[in-house]
């Protein structure tokens, strides 16, 4: 998995390399008191599973921005290693 964003509430946002069937995994997780809250979804169907610490209206926040960066995402999880270190 790839870093891809950090938000100001710690939340993380994580990507896989492009998968030969073409989906990406993310995975998103949030600090809590004694560990995380987490997501995974799957692009670019937006299949949310694993979820729990996330609300239906932080998951749909989510989801938006996933689709809002999904272009650099899957340039990203295509790109070879030593361009992801620099972007």
């Amino acid at each position: 998995m790839w870093n891809y964003a950090e938000f100001p509430d710690g939340t993380c946002i994580a990507y896989s390399n492009l998968q030969d069937d073409g989906t990406i995994r993310i995975a998103v997780e949030r600090p809590r008191d004694g560990g995380f809250d987490e997501a995974h979804c799957l692009m670019p169907v937006y299949r949310w599973t694993g979820v729990d610490g996330f609300t239906d209206d932080e998951l749909s926040d989510l989801k938006e921005f996933l689709r809002d960066n999904a272009p650099l995402i899957f340039e990203l999880s295509e790109a070879p290693y030593d361009e992801r270190l620099t972007a």
